[in-house]
């Protein structure tokens, strides 16, 4: 197998026929170990969210918990693909799960809501290399045409973190305390470190341009405004507040200083000339828009299972199986279509086509819907989004230098962390507003003062009510999810229109010609 390294960078030409090399096996593991903390911590965490608060007190910063984290994870997610870029990908990986770790267990230490909310923003600092770096770290070891394959692998964690970690969280903090929810990320962590720091072998570098300090600030001042806008939003203040206006404010006029700082910049975070590629530039939109409708929909069906259809609340995300294990399928499929064909414009086309179907689809669910018949409507989407998850990193970074994988790999991530925030939010605040509408005419001042703090009753607050006041709420939880999701089908319209116009690009990487695959490629991975 000659020295490791030779057969890490080489590997990129490997073709159908061969095996991967044991040691690239070992990093892709690592990788899928290391994508599986980034994905189930907040769903883990989430879990243990009531009894933290009944441990340390400070329920009224008790949000603050989940938003220290993600405005972290969303300014350093560009930062660290650009660190990886510049001083190469290995150490830049490693860095950020040590970040990880040091936040986490810090988290499990910690003695009051303050410093939990201190060491999860720590934590979210780390958490924003851990995706990009895997991406990158794919992208430099398996060329895109030979990439497909491993979809399924990506979207099986994906599907196992969405539906395990709720049960996972609830079974931690029931038998093992609260405090356990961060430290199981430490055993997976060193597991992922140990395997990467004795496999993985890339090329070292060494940029000589510093670091673009003053693109970095900018960024993270409007990457933090618009999140905070979109967590604020209709929760904490109006959206019309003086508050959100500002954040606005600030967030727009950061982010287009950024733009004209990065024209201008030595070594800029974000190179703008990535954006030139037609395709790169289409796979942010619909990566935006991807995360906008899928983290929209795994919000509001438990909430729609639980207060319509009698769920429980571990019930109601296996109730999701159908959306999620439709999406794993799907994804292996695309991806053994793209290597053995070398195709793929076929499946953000249909992809887009399904989840505005299924976005329709469930749209029209009301009070006497099945779980049946939901769950056929939830495999339309998962459908869809089994077309879209792993082809927009794909054509993302095949679309680009290899110089600049880190960078495509982050802005597309970024860009559907960004699409999760609005969604999450635009969608919960139509919902919300719908609700106490419904509420207000079908319960009068009763349904009014129900749903005046929260439109989201948990299921002790919903036995309470009298029977009528129930039946309300019902209808109205039914009502604000057709709403919600009538938002994300005429979101989703975009993806169908912006599909319509990817240019299929050959991939890189193995094909009929496979005697000439690894010299193509040979120039890229050496200046990886």
């Amino acid at each position: 197998m000659a020295d490791i390294q030779t057969v890490d960078t080489v590997d990129t030409g490997v073709t159908d026929g061969e095996k991967q090399p044991k040691s690239v096996r070992v990093v892709l593991l690592a990788l899928m170990i290391t994508m599986m903390l980034a994905m189930l911590d907040n769903m883990i965490v989430g879990t243990a969210m009531p009894t933290i608060v009944g441990d340390l007190g400070g329920l009224e910063h008790l949000s603050w918990v989940v938003t220290a984290y993600t405005l972290a994870t969303a300014a350093a997610t560009p930062i660290w693909g650009k660190l990886g870029d510049m001083y190469g990908r290995k150490g830049s990986f490693m860095s950020s799960i040590v970040i990880f770790l040091v936040g986490s267990a810090l988290s499990g230490m910690a003695q009051n809501m303050g410093e939990l909310i201190g060491f999860r923003a720590v934590q979210g600092l780390g958490a924003g290399g851990l995706m990009v770096g895997v991406m990158a770290i794919i992208g430099d070891l398996i060329p895109p045409r030979e990439r497909g394959k491993y979809q399924g692998m990506m979207a099986g964690i994906m599907a196992l973190a969405m539906i395990g970690g709720p049960l996972v969280g609830g079974t931690i903090t029931d038998n093992w305390g609260w405090r356990w929810s961060f430290y199981i990320n430490l055993p997976l962590g060193v597991v992922a470190l140990v395997a990467i720091s004795a496999v993985l072998h890339l090329p070292k570098k060494r940029a000589k341009t510093r670091i673009d300090y003053l693109g970095a600030a900018l960024l993270t001042v409007g990457i933090t405004s618009i999140v905070l806008v979109t967590t604020w939003g209709g929760t904490e203040y109006a959206w019309t507040s003086a508050r959100i206006m500002e954040l606005i404010g600030i967030g727009v006029a950061t982010l287009v200083g950024f733009v004209f700082w990065q024209t201008r910049a030595a070594e800029p975070i974000v190179p703008l000339h990535i954006f030139r590629s037609r395709n790169f530039t289409l796979m942010s939109i619909i990566g935006f828009i991807t995360g906008f409708a899928m983290f929209g929909a795994t919000l509001f069906l438990p909430l729609y299972q639980q207060a319509v259809q009698g769920a429980s609340a571990t019930n109601s995300g296996l109730l999701l199986l159908p959306m999620l294990g439709a999406m794993l399928v799907t994804s292996m499929v695309a991806g053994r279509v793209t290597t053995n064909t070398g195709r793929y414009k076929v499946f953000p086309v249909v992809g887009g086509v399904l989840m505005v179907v299924g976005l329709y689809l469930l749209s029209t669910m009301d009070t006497d819907t099945s779980r049946f018949t939901s769950g056929v409507f939830m495999a339309v989407l998962g459908l869809g989004m089994g077309c879209l998850m792993q082809i927009t990193m794909l054509v993302a970074q095949n679309s680009v230098q290899m110089k600049d994988m880190g960078v495509a790999s982050s802005s597309t991530t970024l860009f559907r962390t960004l699409g999760s925030s609005f969604g999450v939010a635009i969608m919960g605040a139509l919902f919300n507003n719908r609700v106490q509408d419904v509420m207000a005419e079908k319960a009068g001042a009763l349904g009014s003062k129900i749903t005046e703090q929260s439109a989201q009753l948990d299921a002790a607050s919903l036995a309470k009510l009298p029977a009528a006041a129930r039946e309300a709420y019902q209808h109205a939880v039914s009502a604000g999810t057709h709403s919600a999701f009538v938002l994300g089908a005429s979101v989703a319209v975009i993806v169908m229109v912006a599909s319509v116009f990817v240019k299929e690009v050959p991939l890189k990487g193995a094909g009929p010609k496979q005697d000439e695959a690894p010299a193509a490629q040979a120039p890229q991975a050496e200046s990886v």
